[in-house]
């Protein structure tokens, strides 16, 4: 069975910084895209940050240069570095990810709980 998941949420100050971290494991065989969503009490969620396993970086504009997400193939983990915390950022955090299973043929989308990240002073 294959599970997502995260650490590194908490309350930090606005300007401060936050690392969330994300490990997979389970009957993985491989692991296409690796991300992060967030959603805000009241709010849809949407795609922070994801990586391809090529490498391939999306980001939505509101984080860009402020935000900076890394991956581990080998580790099958994902880390999002996020600096310059507003207010607005606060929300819970998912890890997401793209796996093919050792028993499957077809990717699925994988979810992590989530964290909560609280940006406050």
């Amino acid at each position: 069975q294959v599970q997502l998941v995260e650490s590194g949420g908490g309350l930090v100050q606005p300007g401060g910084s936050l690392r969330l971290s994300c490990a997979a494991s389970g009957s993985i065989l491989s692991i296409e895209d690796m991300g992060w969503y967030r959603q805000a009490p009241g709010k849809q969620r949407e795609l922070v940050a994801s990586m391809s396993s090529g490498g391939s970086i999306n980001y939505v504009d509101s984080v860009k240069g402020r935000f900076a997400i890394s991956r581990d193939n080998a580790k099958n983990t994902v880390n999002l570095h996020m600096n310059s915390l507003k207010p607005e950022d606060t929300a819970v955090y998912y890890c997401n990810a793209k796996i093919i299973s050792d028993y499957g043929f077809l990717a699925r989308n994988y979810w992590g709980r989530g964290t909560q990240v609280t940006v406050s002073s």
